[in-house]
């Protein structure tokens, strides 16, 4: 840990785009909303909790979240006035510190350690942002407080929609005993499932596992997982930085050809292609990340004229980028990824219209 016990709040904006939609338009309010625009090309940028009852989530293709609720309401996307929502937020975290790390439009980190206004404890910080939020926003968000990044953003999740929740530095070893290793991020259903095989369900269980035979199985994210189940994240909070990348990668339950990694490309495909619209920043490089069986690495890109402009588009170049892979037909891959990198103000791009 820090010499230091840092204070770290984080807060995540309540089903964000379609609260905003509900707010907006009172004839929503209390229905299954999904922001999304309709057809095969489409996928879910945001659900209400109403949606989500019924199984949809974010990144999901439009067409399946409409299957899952046929009297879903679809409304397409206004990131302008997401944006503007979010600079308002943005705005009242900075009144309490200059330490804020956004992850997008709809959630950030917040350094309070030293804070900018007089509030006793980040418990309390957290409080009052939450209410300001609220005042001035009439929209509701959830909060976490903790000594690092990590239990953070953990904690946020704990009591979601419009919840508090404090994991203070005593009480961290006995909070993350009991906790699924599920709940770690990067911890997917494949390495869930192969964590299981070696009986580690919770993060107690990670804790009494020998270090090294995590490091031998998973490399580098062997030990961090180790960390991370004792509570260990010296991660900092970097203010104002802006989105560089973004991506998403997931490890096959068995060792796959390159054609069978079409399914996957675009599943993973259309979970960035939705992460990427909660930023205000334009991605121009789409990137294909393959892991062998053997564990080599390697990675294909694509910067085109203009950046993609829809879900499907952004699939279909990351599906095409496999044509640039020169290995053998018998090379089996265990890992893939699709990202988008070279990221660009959206007033620097001449297409920036078409896109939203």
């Amino acid at each position: 840990m820090p010499s230091e016990l840092r204070k770290i709040v984080h807060i995540d904006m309540d089903a964000f785009y379609a609260s905003v939609e509900q707010r907006d338009d009172p004839s929503l309010q209390a229905k299954p909303v999904v922001v999304a625009w309709r057809g095969s090309r489409s996928v879910v940028c945001a659900a209400s909790y109403e949606a989500r009852k019924f199984g949809v989530r974010s990144a999901m293709p439009a067409v399946r979240a409409e299957r899952l609720c046929p009297d879903a309401v679809f409304v397409p996307p206004d990131f302008t006035r997401y944006r503007a929502v979010s600079k308002l937020v943005r705005e009242i975290f900075l009144r309490h510190t200059d330490l804020v790390e956004p992850l997008s439009l709809d959630e950030a980190y917040l350094d309070v350690t030293h804070p900018k206004t007089d509030f006793s404890s980040g418990t309390a910080i957290a409080k009052a942002i939450r209410e300001q939020i609220a005042d001035k926003t009439k929209l509701t968000a959830s909060a976490g407080v903790a000594p690092n990044k990590f239990l953070a953003k953990i904690a946020s999740d704990w009591r979601k929609p419009n919840g508090l929740f404090v994991i203070r530095p005593h009480e961290v070893e006995a909070f993350l005993a009991p906790l699924p290793v599920s709940k770690i991020p990067g911890v997917g259903k494949v390495m869930d499932a192969k964590l299981q095989t070696l009986a580690i369900h919770t993060c107690a269980d990670l804790r009494r596992h020998d270090l090294h035979e995590l490091e031998r199985r998973f490399g580098r994210y062997g030990r961090r997982l180790a960390e991370l189940a004792m509570g260990i994240d010296e991660r900092e909070v970097n203010p104002d930085q802006p989105v560089q990348s973004i991506s998403s990668e997931d490890t096959f339950e068995h060792d796959v050809t390159l054609d069978d990694t079409e399914p996957m490309i675009r599943s993973l495909a259309a979970k960035t292609w939705a992460a990427t619209r909660k930023t205000d920043r334009v991605g121009r490089t789409i990137v294909l990340k393959l892991k062998t069986a053997d564990f080599h690495i390697l990675t294909r890109s694509l910067t085109p004229p203009t950046p993609p402009q829809s879900a499907e588009q952004f699939a279909e170049i990351a599906v095409s980028l496999r044509d640039r892979v020169a290995l053998p037909e018998r090379t089996r891959y265990r890992l893939v990824g699709v990202g988008m990198s070279n990221f660009r103000d959206a007033e620097e791009i001449s297409a920036q219209p078409a896109l939203f």
